[in-house]
């Protein structure tokens, strides 16, 4: 007996094109989906540590998810095509905006810095602050051959405030500006000093955050937050936050301090490759402000010199 049912399904199927298979149309959907929870898992910091690792890729899922979108219209698939277009746009605006939107000019200069524990060109880091001539500098990785650059730059900036982390080396605040005497504090991670500007008392912090997960950067940020909330008035926040501005860790100590994120972002860090730049350092005051950035250095970050509005 002859099976016209079978028969009529290898017709069909020889005569579909490629981008109509049913093969291409599963594979197009799998991407789109995978994509689209990449994307989404980025925003669940606050539920899980897992979601600011994700969150570090928020551009390219954003990217991937567009593609997919393009792709799954050929597949026949318009409706999702269209929703995951729209998802798109709205999250990788978010992100080319921080990428290109200018802060507002400021009247504060802070120098932030980390400096690579085995930092070889100091010379030229102390050459590079001083051509800045900086109010204040933030820096991290402070090791015991990098205090050299500090004792090189007490000359101009005698306030100094070095505290210990790990084995890489703390983070620091050096000053122009007059301290407020005893106004110091030291945390893991975390370095801040109490100066004037202006007749004002204003609290410099220098902070060097773990790495996300499956590190303990979100513990670490917790531990940090009810020190930035004892800190009685304005706060300008310098450091490597080892996450990108939108992360949850970096989040939640911008708003116990108060502060917003002096723009541009850039990539800073290119310590996996030239072609892979991370957006991790950042400069954050009471009303945000403006960044240009610096060469690397002998470090494997480059540098930020904002000019903040306190």
């Amino acid at each position: 007996m002859r099976r016209f049912g079978s028969k009529a399904r290898d017709d069909s199927d020889d005569d579909l094109s490629f981008w109509e298979h049913p093969l291409w149309a599963a594979l197009v959907k799998t991407v789109l989906v995978l994509s689209i929870l990449a994307l989404g898992g980025g925003y669940l910091g606050w539920l899980h540590p897992a979601g600011d690792s994700l969150a570090v890729g928020r551009g390219i899922a954003s990217a991937m998810v567009f593609v997919s979108a393009m792709l799954a219209i050929s597949a026949g698939m318009r409706l999702a095509a269209f929703g995951a277009i729209l998802l798109a746009a709205i999250t990788g605006t978010s992100v080319a905006l921080a990428y290109i939107w200018p802060g507002p000019p400021g009247s504060i200069t802070l120098y932030q810095k980390n400096l690579r524990f085995d930092n070889a060109d100091l010379a030229g880091m102390e050459a590079d602050i001083r051509a800045a001539n900086p109010m204040v500098v933030t820096l991290q990785e402070v090791s015991e051959a990098n205090l050299a650059l500090l004792a090189a730059l007490q000359d101009q900036w005698p306030h100094q405030q070095v505290c210990p982390f790990g084995g890489v080396g703390g983070p620091a605040v050096v000053s122009q500006l007059p301290a407020v005497p005893g106004a110091t504090v030291c945390a893991p991670g975390l370095a801040a000093m109490q100066v004037v500007y202006q007749d004002t008392p204003i609290w410099i912090v220098s902070v060097h955050l773990h790495w996300p997960w499956p590190y303990d950067q979100a513990r670490h940020a917790a531990e940090l937050e009810p020190v930035l909330a004892g800190l009685e008035g304005p706060v300008l926040l310098g450091g490597d936050f080892n996450m990108v501005r939108w992360g949850r860790s970096v989040e939640r100590l911008a708003a116990v301090a108060g502060v917003r994120p002096a723009g541009p972002m850039q990539g800073s860090y290119l310590g996996f490759a030239p072609w892979l730049t991370l957006p991790i350092d950042h400069v954050f005051a009471p009303r945000g402000g403006r960044v240009t950035y610096r060469p690397l250095l002998g470090s494997d970050h480059l540098g930020i010199f904002a000019v903040l509005e306190p």
